[in-house]
């Protein structure tokens, strides 16, 4: 959900009440127009949102592709087969996202507009309408990318010590339950143990 959607979601929390509090208006052209207006004001969210519905699930099967190729493919060919899991996900978006965002779009007037038309009057609507074409809503979207860009660089930064070390844990435990065993030069252990053997090879060999 990016700042548009987060922005419209708090302009109908904050309205809600009032909406309640009133008995909805009548539907008219005018009122027909407004919906119509927010609806396309908010239609680059509507895509977005739609985008990451197609592309989260996709996420998560790269996600656990990883362990699984870190552990059953050879070394020398783990950037191929990465490169075609990558090229496979990329097609599936290229084809997925067109239909979902299109739909999205369909859906709108009859799920979000239906929800406005009902519980919005006339002059809330106008004042929605003014929020989201705002001056200061448009400098806010702008910097909405430079915001998410900052804090998650922050936060990346600031929990990679209590993070990687767990998901380390969790890419070994799938590893172990798809029956998959870390070569030992994997390990730290492992790998001390192999220079360790190698320091003998002389000594045997002589």
């Amino acid at each position: 959900m990016n700042y548009a959607t987060l922005l419209l979601a708090a302009a109908l929390a904050a309205a809600a009440p009032l909406a309640g509090a009133q008995s909805a208006s009548p539907s008219s052209p005018a009122k027909k127009e407004l919906v119509q207006k927010i609806l396309s004001l908010q239609q680059p969210a509507i895509e977005a949102m739609a985008r990451q519905l197609v592309e989260a699930p996709a996420a998560r099967l790269l996600q656990q592709a990883g362990p699984v190729l870190q552990q059953r493919v050879p070394a020398d060919k783990r950037e191929a087969v990465a490169q075609s899991i990558q090229a496979d996900v990329k097609k599936y978006a290229e084809e997925a996202v067109p239909i979902v965002r299109e739909r999205a779009i369909k859906l709108g007037p009859s799920t979000i507009g239906a929800l406005l038309e009902d519980k919005f009057s006339d002059d809330e609507l106008k004042q929605l309408v003014a929020l989201l074409e705002s001056p200061v809503n448009k400098k806010f979207q702008t910097l909405a990318g430079d915001m998410q860009r900052s804090l998650g660089e922050k936060l990346v930064a600031e929990t990679r010590a209590a993070i990687e070390p767990r998901m380390q844990a969790l890419q070994e435990s799938i590893g172990r339950r798809l029956g998959a065993t870390p070569r030992p030069a994997d390990a730290a252990s492992g790998t001390a143990g192999t220079s360790t053997r190698k320091k003998k090879k002389p000594a045997e060999n002589g």
